[in-house]
C-alpha cells in the first residue's frame, strides 16, 4: 500500500488519539502471526506466562516490552517470528483469590465441593485472561494469539502427565514421608523456593529436662517451645565428656511425663548452647534425619491449619502461637523453663499467604533432583550451553543447581494439574499412568495437585505441541531463541525449564536468557502494597502513552540491573516523542506531495545532506550491533542523540535553507533525504515506540502496509562520507562558539554583528567559503570575513576551534559601559546573597540547632554565590581593561 502523501497527522502529539485502534489494526492485518513464509528462518520467544490472579504490574510491562523489542526487530530483519502468548493457572495464588471471593460471599470451597469450586475458578480465570489480553494490547505487544496457551489447557495437561509418568518410571519421582515446608494458611506444602526468610525478633527458651532416675537434669533450648510436646529424644555429641555417661539413659518430658531416650549423634554441635538438643522428628528437618538414624517415633502435634492436635493433650485446639504462650507460662510455673533469651532469627514465611511456614511431617510427592541437576550443570561446559546475559547470573544459577535438594511437587489444593496417581479402593495398590485405570470405579485418584512450577517448567516445549514430536510447531520453533525474565525467578523457573528441557527434548530450551532486575521506586525501594508506592502501568499509559512508558522502561537501565521508576523521566520521554512528532510534521509539510517512487538521493548534496546520511549509517550500525547484545539502554541513548541533536536540532534547521530557497533541484534532493532519513529513523525507533512510529510512517511516502513488517534499515556504504562529517563538525563548532560568545555578553542572536574567521590553511578556508550560507544563517553576521591572514582587532572576543579562530569585534557587539553597569548590578545582587548566607552560617545558634542537612545546603549556597560573584567580577575587570 502506498499513501497519497496527504498529511493527516494532527497538529498536536496526543498519544491517546494516535494509539486508539492501532493495535486492533495490527491484529486484523495479521502482522504478528507466524508461519506465513516458511522459507524464513524461525525466531522464537515464549512469553513468561503471567498469573491469572490479577492485573499486570510494571515488572510485567518491562519484561514484555523487552521481548516485544526483540521480536519486532527480528520480524523486520526478515525472520519468521513466533512470540507465543499464554498465562499460568498459578495454583496457590489463584485458589487463594477465589477462596477469598467465596469468603466475602459467606461460603467456603468445602460448601461447593471440588468440582463446583474448580468451575468457579475457571470463571475467575477466563475473566482475568480477558483483562490481561486487554493490557497486552494497551502496551502494544506483537503476540501471535493464534498460538496462545494456558498451563491448564488440554495439550499442556497431556504433557504434564507424560512427564510425571516418565520421571516416575525412571525412579526420579517418588512418594515419601518427609519434613516439608507447610503453609497453615493455605494448608498446602511449599517447595523451598516458595519460602521467603525474614529476620524476626524471637527468643531462645532454656529448659531443664529431668533425668528419669532422679540424678539431675539436662539443659536444652528451643525457639519453638510448642513443639516439645512432640519430642522423642534428647541428643548429645558422643564425644562430649559432659554427657557421654548419659547416652542410653532417659529423661521425663515435662508436661507429658513421657520417657524419651538420650542419644549420641555427630550432628550435635558441642560448642553451641548447652551441647544438648531436643529432637522433634515430626517438626524439624534435621531432627527428622536424626530420628531416622536412631529409629525414633515421629509424633505430629499440629493440625494442617496450625492448631494443636490430640497429641498435644490439654493444648488441643489452640493455635500454635497461643499454645506457645500458654506452654511457656506452664513451664515457668513448673520451674522447667529457667531463662528466656531474646534472639533475632530468620523465619520462613509463605511467599503466597505471608503465613509463618511450619516444618511439618507429611507424605508428599518429590522429584529426585541430583541426576537432573547434573545434566543441567554439564550442559554449561558445552558449546550449546544456555547463555546468561549478564554472564554473572550463570554462577548464580550453577551455585543453586550444585546445592539442590529434592523438589516437593505435591500441593494440597483443588486448582491445578491433579497428580496422575490412583489408589485401589480395596488393596491400596498404587497405579501411576497418563490415563485413569481401566476400571476407574475401583480406584481413587490422589487428591493433590502438582506444584505450579512443574507445568511452567515445560512451557518452552509443551506450548509447541510436545509430547507429539511430529508437531509442526515443535519441529519448527523449538528450541527457542531467547527468554527474558527477572533475576528473582532464576531458581523458580529458569533452572527448572533447563533441566526439564534437557530431560525430555535433549536440547536447551532457549539459547539466551536476558536477565533484568526489579522495578523500584525513586528511593530504590521495592514496590509493595504496604508502602503504597506501587504504580499501575495502565495509569502511566493513560497519562503519557504506551510509547513513553515503553521507551523509559527499555532504555532506563542495563541488563541485570534494577530500574528506578520516575514519573518525571516518563514525562521527559513524552517530550522526546513530542519532539519527534513536531519534527516529522515539519518534514512532511515540506515534502510537497513527494511519492515513494520519486525519492531520489542521486542529486547534488550539501555538506549537511552528506553528513546526516553518514550519521544515519553510523546509527544503523550501532543500534543493530547493540540490539544484538541486548544493550537497550545504550541503544536508547544513541537513538535519542541522533534524533534530537543531529536530525531535529541541526539537519532540519539546515534543510530550511534549500526548502525555502529558489533552487528546485536542491529542494528535491532535500525532500528526498528528509523522507529517506525519517523513514529509516522510524524503523530503528519502531521496536521501542511502535505507535508513534507507525503513525508517522503511514504519513511518509512508503511501500508496504505497515512498519511492523517493513525491512530493518541497513547501512548503505555509498552514503558514508567522512570528509563531509568532518566539515560539518567544523561548522557546528563555529556556530556553537558564536552562540556561546553571544550568550556570554548578553547579545541576542537577532542582533547582527561583525564576524571574522581566521582559517588555518587554504583547505579550511575553502570549506568555510563553500558553506558560507550556513554560517550566515546560523551566526547572523552583519559582515563576514573568511581568510588565512585575518588581523585581530584590539577589542575583540576570540575563540579557538579545530582548524580556525573565531573573532568577534566588541565594537557593535556590545556597549561596554552598559554591560559594565549591568554586571555591576549583578555583582551587587550576588554579593548580598553571599553576605546573607555567611551571616547565617556565622550565627552559633543556627549552626547548633539546625539539622546537618540544612547547614550543608547553606554551605553549598555560599560556595555557589561566591563562585558566581567571582566570575562576574572577573568579566567586569576584563571589560574595564579593554
Amino acid at each position: 500500500m502506498e499513501n497519497n502523501n496527504e498529511l493527516t497527522m494532527p497538529t498536536k502529539y496526543d498519544p491517546a488519539t494516535i494509539e486508539k485502534g492501532r493495535y486492533d489494526w495490527w491484529l486484523s492485518g495479521k502482522y504478528f502471526e507466524s508461519g506465513a513464509d516458511e522459507t524464513k528462518t524461525p525466531y522464537t520467544i515464549v512469553i513468561p506466562p503471567p498469573n491469572v490472579t490479577g492485573r499486570l504490574h510494571l515488572g510485567h510491562a518491562w519484561d514484555t516490552t523487552l521481548q516485544d523489542i526483540l521480536t519486532r526487530i527480528k520480524r523486520m530483519q526478515g525472520y519468521d517470528v513466533l512470540w507465543l502468548p499464554g498465562m499460568d493457572h498459578a495454583g496457590i495464588a489463584t485458589q487463594a483469590k477465589v477462596e477469598e471471593k467465596l469468603r466475602n460471599e459467606g461460603k467456603s470451597r468445602y460448601d461447593l465441593g471440588r468440582e463446583k469450586f474448580v468451575e468457579e475458578t475457571w470463571k475467575w480465570t477466563n475473566e482475568y485472561k480477558g483483562h490481561i489480553r486487554e493490557q497486552w494490547g494497551k502496551i502494544g505487544l506483537g503476540l501471535d494469539y493464534t498460538k496462545e496457551r494456558f498451563t491448564l489447557d488440554e495439550g499442556l495437561s497431556k504433557a504434564v502427565n507424560k512427564v510425571f509418568v516418565s520421571l516416575y518410571e525412571k525412579g526420579l519421582i517418588y512418594r515419601g514421608e518427609y519434613i516439608i515446608n507447610w503453609d497453615p494458611a493455605t494448608k498446602t506444602a511449599l517447595s523451598d523456593i516458595e519460602v521467603i526468610y525474614k529476620d524476626v525478633q524471637g527468643a531462645f527458651y532454656h529448659m531443664r529436662y529431668p533425668l528419669t532416675d532422679g540424678s539431675g537434669y539436662i539443659e536444652v533450648a528451643t525457639t519453638r517451645p510448642e513443639t516439645m510436646l512432640g519430642d522423642t529424644a534428647v541428643a548429645v555429641h558422643p564425644e562430649d565428656d559432659r554427657y557421654k555417661h548419659l547416652i542410653g539413659k532417659t529423661v521425663k518430658l515435662p508436661i507429658t511425663g513421657r520417657e524419651i531416650p538420650i542419644v549420641g549423634d555427630d550432628y550435635v554441635d558441642m560448642e553451641f548452647g548447652s551441647g544438648a538438643v531436643k529432637i522433634t522428628p515430626a517438626h524439624d528437618p534435621n531432627d527428622f534425619e536424626i530420628g531416622n538414624r536412631h529409629n525414633l517415633e515421629r509424633i505430629l502435634v499440629m493440625n494442617e491449619d496450625g492448631t494443636m492436635n490430640g497429641n498435644a493433650g490439654e493444648y488441643k485446639g489452640l493455635d500454635r502461637f497461643q499454645c506457645r504462650k500458654q506452654i511457656v507460662k506452664d513451664l515457668q510455673g513448673a520451674d522447667v523453663l529457667f531463662k528466656i533469651e531474646e534472639h533475632m532469627h530468620s523465619v520462613g514465611h509463605s511467599e503466597r499467604s505471608g503465613a509463618v511456614v511450619e516444618p511439618y511431617l507429611s507424605t508428599q510427592w518429590f522429584v529426585k533432583m541430583q541426576p537432573l541437576a547434573d545434566e543441567a550443570i554439564a550442559l554449561q561446559s558445552k558449546e550449546d550451553k544456555v547463555n546468561f546475559i549478564p554472564a554473572r547470573f550463570e554462577n548464580t544459577y550453577l551455585r543453586w543447581m550444585e546445592n539442590i535438594r529434592d523438589w516437593c511437587i505435591s500441593r494440597q489444593l483443588w486448582w491445578g494439574h491433579r497428580i496422575p496417581a490412583w489408589y485401589h479402593n480395596e488393596t491400596g495398590e498404587l497405579y501411576v499412568g497418563e490415563n485413569a485405570p481401566a476400571d476407574p470405579e475401583n480406584w481413587t485418584q490422589d487428591n493433590d495437585v502438582l506444584d505450579t512450577w512443574f507445568s511452567s517448567a515445560l512451557w518452552p516445549f509443551s506450548t509447541m505441541g510436545w509430547p507429539d514430536e511430529d508437531s509442526a510447531d515443535f519441529k519448527r520453533y523449538y528450541s527457542t531463541d531467547a527468554l527474558v525474565t527477572g533475576y528473582d525467578i532464576i531458581f523458580f523457573w529458569v533452572s527448572r525449564m533447563i533441566f526439564q528441557g534437557l530431560e525430555f527434548t535433549g536440547k536447551r530450551p532457549f539459547k539466551d536468557v536476558l536477565i533484568h532486575g526489579l522495578v523500584r521506586d525513586e528511593q530504590g525501594r521495592k514496590m509493595s502494597k504496604s508502602l503504597g508506592n506501587g504504580v499501575d502501568p495502565m495509569d502511566v499509559i493513560d497519562q503519557y502513552g504506551a510509547d513513553a512508558l515503553r521507551y523509559f522502561l527499555s532504555t532506563g537501565s542495563s541488563p541485570g540491573q534494577d530500574l528506578r521508576f520516575s514519573m518525571e523521566k516518563v514525562e521527559s520521554t513524552w517530550n522526546f516523542a513530542n519532539k519527534i512528532w513536531n519534527a516529522s510534521r515539519f518534514a512532511l509539510m515540506n515534502m510537497d506531495g513527494l511519492k515513494y517512487e520519486e525519492i531520489d538521493l542521486s542529486g547534488e548534496k550539501s555538506v549537511a545532506d552528506k553528513w546526516i546520511l553518514t550519521r544515519l549509517n553510523e546509527t544503523i550500525e550501532t543500534v543493530t550491533r547493540l540490539s544484538d547484545r541486548y544493550e537497550f539502554g545504550e541503544v536508547g541513548r544513541i537513538l535519542y542523540n541522533f534524533i534530537w541533536d543531529d536530525f531535529c536540532d541541526w539537519y532540519i534547521e539546515m534543510a530550511k535553507l534549500p526548502l525555502y530557497g529558489e533552487d528546485e533541484a536542491a529542494k528535491k534532493t532535500t525532500r528526498s533525504i528528509l523522507a529517506y532519513v525519517l523513514d529509516n529513523t522510524m524503523r530503528l525507533l519502531h521496536p521501542f515506540m511502535p505507535f508513534i512510529t507507525e503513525e508517522i510512517w503511514q504519513n511518509l511516502p512508503h511501500e508496504g502496509e505497515s512498519i511492523t513488517v517493513a525491512s530493518w534499515p541497513e547501512v548503505v556504504e555509498e552514503y558514508s562520507d567522512e570528509k563531509a562529517a568532518a566539515e560539518m563538525k567544523l561548522l557546528v563548532e563555529i556556530i556553537r562558539s558564536v552562540r556561546n560568545s553571544r550568550a556570554e555578553v548578553n547579545t541576542p542572536m537577532s542582533k547582527k554583528i561583525k564576524m571574522l574567521i581566521k582559517a588555518k590553511d587554504d583547505e579550511i578556508k575553502s570549506i568555510l567559503e563553500s558553506n558560507r550560507a550556513y554560517i550566515e544563517r546560523f551566526c547572523n553576521p552583519e559582515e563576514l570575513t573568511i581568510g588565512i591572514n585575518v588581523e585581530t582587532p584590539d577589542k575583540a572576543m576570540t575563540a579557538v576551534i579545530t582548524g580556525a579562530e573565531i573573532i568577534l569585534p566588541l565594537e557593535g557587539l556590545i556597549n561596554i559601559d552598559e554591560e559594565i553597569t549591568r554586571l555591576q548590578k549583578e555583582w551587587e545582587k550576588l554579593n548580598k546573597e553571599v553576605e546573607r548566607v555567611q551571616k547565617k552560617l556565622s550565627n552559633e545558634g543556627f549552626v547548633k540547632k539546625a539539622p546537618e542537612k540544612v547547614i550543608e545546603e547553606e554551605r553549598a549556597k555560599e560556595l555557589d554565590y561566591t563562585e558566581k560573584r567571582a566570575a562576574v567580577e572577573a568579566r567586569m575587570n576584563e571589560l574595564k581593561n579593554v
